[in-house]
């Protein structure tokens, strides 16, 4: 095949379309980046689809004519920075096969270089691993193809081939989609274009009315963008610099509130210093725009300064991140309630703060209460986790000896047998869950693990909250005590030399490791200070340093 007619164009833009739509669901899985800007599917799909009415009704047989129409519905129709970019790839495409019959091998080719130089000027600042990395790479392939040959289904082949792998190559360039194991979406949108346009060209046939079946790759790239909610979902919506997604298409010269010749570089500039992600395209008719800002006010009315708005669209992108967050946490609770695997046994320590959380489930613990020194859990507190941990087991860890009484009431009452290991302190927890055994019973873990408790010291650092005279030791209110296993050792009045006084109080011969964990009173710089005056004391110790975000206590440290 050495040409491409009227017809196979028309029939190619109709399969692309007709693509989209059909995988636009599967394209939004892919969409990772953490600002919430509608979906990368739906919105080049919906882009496609206008596209493909303008080249519907365009009378001419002329390609260069289709190409121009397509061209122009996309940029009629373009929603969001995937949709706004297809359009110009096509603005590119159209520029080159203007006035053109057909297209040869060598139009084909040329056509997708104008491509990709115009989508690249269109970026204000170009992001590698993106739609982008995909539609230059395709190019380029069929820039060297074309050089040899004048099959057209030989160029887009080479087209197609190379944009699939240059999608695949998208994670190597982006950190993000690395991270989450996924592919760019919008390189994904633009690869199913580019393979509509292959099946036409070659004879295949084309997908009928069942959606895109992904192969065992795809697949995976599927179940692993079920990962994207948990990335997205951490983004504080406080954390959006400019919250507003805002779009507008503007007919120059329109309307009566005109009062400036529309010129490419003053209207541009003027939008670039209210935001960011800023998009301009426009041909002699009409301009379009999509940023993100804090003033869409002021870009629509910059907006009708050159002409009447035909479109205008804005988003609360804060509010978009509030309902993301919302959904997957009902989405994590929901997975939660239907698992309906009951493990064999299940460990619940009691402990106050996230860095303390994540420390424990670190080491195995399923579930952590939270609880602890002056917010001590109830008995129904720790039934309930219990009777919802679904196991058919627990082992409770108090790590609290005022939690113990509560705890063993619960045991008795709970609807699941459960066991408590004696933890007086966090120390005490960690070390006991050394000894935990996923495959021993019940009263085997709860043996093994109160064996652990006699094998670490456990300091605690904290202010004393009134005058007292105790141990011989006369301490005043607002100053800091070091408690060692109960017994307050040491008084000070300075945080690393208190800490690092109850450390050298709690050291003996056989002592080997210690671990210091950070509460909400002091930071890491602080508690990397107290490790090195403890190496001070002994430089062979092993000393580590964990965040333990908990209250009350600037350090909890343990001996071993």
């Amino acid at each position: 095949m050495t040409k491409i007619s009227n017809t196979e164009f028309t029939a190619m833009v109709q399969a692309a379309a007709s693509k989209l739509t059909k995988n636009a669901e599967f394209i939004n899985s892919l969409n990772v980046f953490p600002v919430p800007d509608g979906d990368t599917g739906t919105n080049m799909s919906l882009s496609l689809a206008s596209g493909e009415k303008y080249v519907n009704q365009e009378v001419s047989n002329n390609v260069g004519a289709l190409a121009n129409a397509l061209a122009k519905g996309l940029l009629m129709g373009a929603r969001g920075n995937s949709g706004v970019i297809l359009s110009q790839i096509f603005r590119g495409f159209s520029k080159s096969t203007n006035g053109k019959e057909s297209l040869g091998a060598q139009d084909l080719a040329d056509a997708f270089v104008s491509a990709t130089e115009t989508a690249y000027k269109s970026v204000m600042k170009p992001t590698e691993g993106t739609i982008l990395t995909v539609v230059r790479l395709a190019a380029q392939a069929g820039k060297e193809t074309a050089a040899t040959t004048d099959d057209i289904t030989l160029v887009m082949d080479a087209i197609y081939e190379n944009a699939k792998t240059a999608l695949a190559k998208t994670p190597d360039l982006l950190p993000v989609l690395k991270q989450v194991g996924v592919v760019d979406s919008g390189g994904q949108g633009l690869t199913f274009v580019l393979e509509a346009f292959d099946d036409i060209l070659n004879g295949r046939e084309v997908e009928s009315e069942d959606p895109h079946q992904p192969n065992d790759a795809e697949m995976t790239e599927m179940i692993d963008a079920t990962h994207h909610q948990s990335v997205q979902s951490k983004l504080d919506p406080d954390d959006i610099v400019y919250g507003y997604c805002t779009e507008i298409m503007v007919r120059i010269g329109k309307g009566k509130q005109v009062d400036q010749n529309f010129d490419y570089q003053t209207f541009y500039d003027y939008l670039a210093d209210l935001g960011d992600s800023l998009l301009v395209v426009n041909d002699e008719e009409i301009v379009k725009v999509h940023v993100h800002t804090e003033h869409p006010g002021k870009v629509i009315a910059w907006g009708q300064e050159f002409g009447d708005l035909a479109k205008v669209k804005v988003d609360n992108m804060r509010l978009q991140q509030e309902t993301i967050i919302e959904q997957d946490e009902d989405a994590e609770q929901s997975a939660q309630a239907t698992d309906q695997q009951p493990k064999e046994t299940a460990v619940i320590a009691i402990a106050s703060g996230a860095g303390l959380t994540k420390l424990f489930e670190s080491m195995g613990v399923n579930e952590v209460l939270s609880g602890g020194q002056t917010m001590n859990p109830s008995t129904e507190d720790i039934v309930n986790m219990i009777n919802t941990s679904n196991a058919k087991n627990v082992i409770v860890l108090p790590n609290n000896k005022n939690i113990f009484l509560a705890a063993e009431q619960a045991a008795e009452v709970a609807n699941i047998p459960a066991k408590i290991v004696h933890s007086k302190t966090v120390s005490q927890g960690i070390t006991a869950l050394l000894g935990y055994n996923p495959e021993a019973s019940l009263e085997d873990n709860q043996e093994m693990m109160e064996a652990n408790l006699d094998t670490v010291k456990s300091g605690q650092v904290t202010t004393a909250i009134r005058d007292t005279s105790l141990n011989g030791l006369e301490i005043k209110q607002g100053q800091l005590m070091g408690i060692v296993d109960g017994d307050i050792k040491v008084v000070g009045d300075e945080l690393v030399q208190t800490a690092t006084e109850m450390v050298k109080d709690m050291l003996d011969e056989d002592s080997e490791a210690i671990t210091v964990i950070w509460g909400t009173d002091t930071d890491e710089t602080v508690a990397q200070e107290v490790a090195d005056s403890i190496l001070e004391l002994d430089d062979e110790l092993e000393v580590e340093v964990h965040e333990g975000d908990q209250p009350v206590y600037p350090f909890l440290i343990s001996v071993e």
